[in-house]
């Protein structure tokens, strides 16, 4: 699955979609120097529980690395996948 990026100004969504479909998408806003808020996940009902949460955490986590930001997960599905993962520790605003 390809994992997409928008984003405008301060806000953005790592999304994916199939056949033109969108299956899943993951929300951000960029608040202040340093920090990215995870708003809201959105996962299709036909890809619940395939791991497609977890490639969206993998995005937000990669393009964070990338731009020196900590992430806030306000998203309580993406706040689990963060409690379940030591490997995004780094990223984490504690």
């Amino acid at each position: 699955m390809e994992i997409n990026h928008r984003e405008n100004a301060h806000k953005g969504s790592f999304y994916i979609e199939e056949n033109g479909a969108l299956i899943a998408e993951m929300t951000y806003n960029i608040a202040g120097p340093g920090k990215m808020i995870l708003e809201h996940t959105n996962v299709s009902d036909q890809s619940r529980g395939h791991g497609v949460g977890n490639l969206l955490a993998d995005a937000a986590v990669s393009y964070s690395r990338d731009n020196n930001l900590k992430i806030i997960p306000l998203c309580s599905f993406e706040r689990a996948i963060f409690n379940r993962t030591p490997a995004y520790d780094d990223v984490l605003l504690k």
